[in-house]
C-alpha cells in the first residue's frame, strides 16, 4: 500500500527547535479501530515507552500500532514544555490535527500536599502554564498529583490544603476547557480513603480522579469498594501498567469501568523497556481489546 508523505516535520524535538525533514505517514491501514465495544479507548502515557521519542517519531509508533491517543509527560524527549512559544505550540497542534493521534494531555509534576505556602503557589502557577499550554496545543487536560503526606503536619490539614488547590486550578482549567485530572499518587495519598476526602474539599467539578491502577488500590474495602468510592468524579483517563505483567486484577477493572459505561482513556503506564516499542504497544492494544470486547 502506498502511503503518502504528509507534510513537513521538525526531526529535533520541540524545544529544541533546529532543523526540518519530512514524515511519512506510517498509519497502519490493518489496525483495528482504537476502539472498544464498550467506548473505552487505548492510549499511552509517554513515561516510560515514549519519554526518549521526538514528536515524530512518538506519532510514526503510536499510528503504526494502532495506539490513536497519547498523554505526554514533562521533561521528555518531545520537548512540549511551556517555555513553546506561540508559534510552536500551533505547530504541536498541526501535528496532531493532521495525525490519527489524539493529543489527550499533559502528564505534569504539579503537587500541592508541601507545608511551604510559597512552593504551594508556585505549584498552583506553573498548573496554570501547563493549562494554557495544553489549551494552546489542543488537549483535553492536565494531570496533577498529590504526592505525600509532610511529617508532623496533620493529615487533615493537608487533605484541605490540596483540595483547595485542586478548586483553584479546576476553576482556571475549565475556564479553558482542561480538565483537571488528579492521578492517585503518592504515599499515604494514593490511598482510595484520602482520595475520596480530598475531593469531598475539592469540589469543583472540573477537578477529577485519575485512577491509577496501584497495587494498594487491593488494600482496605478491596478493589470494588476503593473503587466505588472515587467513582462519580472519574475524568476522561485512567493510568494502568502493562496488562500481562503482575497480579493486578485488570480484567476485573475493565468490568467495572464497563459497568458504568465509562468513555474515557485508558493510558498504559508501562514499567518495562521493550526494545520494539511497536511490537510491545500492538500486544497491549490487543489484550486491551480482548478484555473489554
Amino acid at each position: 500500500m502506498k502511503h503518502q508523505p504528509r507534510r513537513q516535520f521538525l526531526k529535533t524535538s520541540i524545544a529544541a527547535a533546529v532543523g526540518t525533514g519530512t514524515l511519512p505517514s506510517f498509519a497502519n491501514a490493518f489496525a483495528p479501530p482504537n476502539n472498544a465495544p464498550s467506548g473505552m479507548r487505548f492510549g499511552l502515557v509517554t513515561y516510560l515507552w515514549g519519554k526518549d521519542m521526538d514528536l515524530p517519531t512518538l506519532l510514526n509508533v503510536c499510528e503504526k500500532s494502532g495506539v490513536m491517543g497519547v498523554e505526554l509527560r514533562t521533561q521528555h524527549a518531545h520537548g512540549v514544555e511551556p517555555v513553546l512559544s506561540k508559534a510552536q505550540r500551533a505547530e504541536v497542534k498541526k501535528r496532531f490535527a493532521d495525525s490519527p493521534v489524539e493529543l489527550v494531555g499533559y502528564g505534569s509534576n504539579a503537587q500541592y500536599h508541601e507545608n511551604d505556602p510559597a512552593k504551594v503557589k508556585a505549584n498552583v502557577a506553573l498548573t496554570k502554564d501547563y493549562i494554557r499550554l495544553m489549551h494552546d496545543c489542543g488537549a483535553t487536560g492536565v494531570k496533577v498529583k498529590p504526592n505525600g503526606f509532610v511529617k508532623d503536619i496533620p493529615r487533615e490539614k493537608t487533605i484541605h490544603q490540596i483540595g483547595m488547590a485542586l478548586n483553584e486550578v479546576a476553576k482556571f482549567g475549565d475556564a479553558l476547557g482542561q480538565q483537571i485530572r488528579v492521578e492517585v499518587h503518592g504515599r499515604g495519598t494514593s490511598e482510595l480513603p484520602v482520595v475520596r476526602d480530598i475531593f469531598k474539599v475539592a469540589t469543583h467539578p472540573n477537578a477529577t480522579v485519575c485512577w491509577n491502577s496501584n497495587e494498594i488500590d487491593l488494600q482496605g474495602e478491596g478493589l470494588t469498594g476503593n473503587f466505588d468510592m472515587v467513582k462519580d468524579r472519574f475524568g476522561d483517563t485512567v493510568h494502568i501498567r502493562e496488562l500481562n505483567e503482575g497480579k493486578y486484577p485488570y480484567s476485573d477493572l475493565m468490568k467495572k469501568f464497563k459497568a458504568m459505561n465509562y468513555s474515557g482513556w485508558i493510558l498504559l503506564e508501562a514499567r518495562t523497556n521493550p526494545s520494539d516499542k511497536v511490537a510491545a504497544l500492538i500486544e497491549q492494544r490487543k489484550i486491551f481489546e480482548q478484555m473489554t470486547a
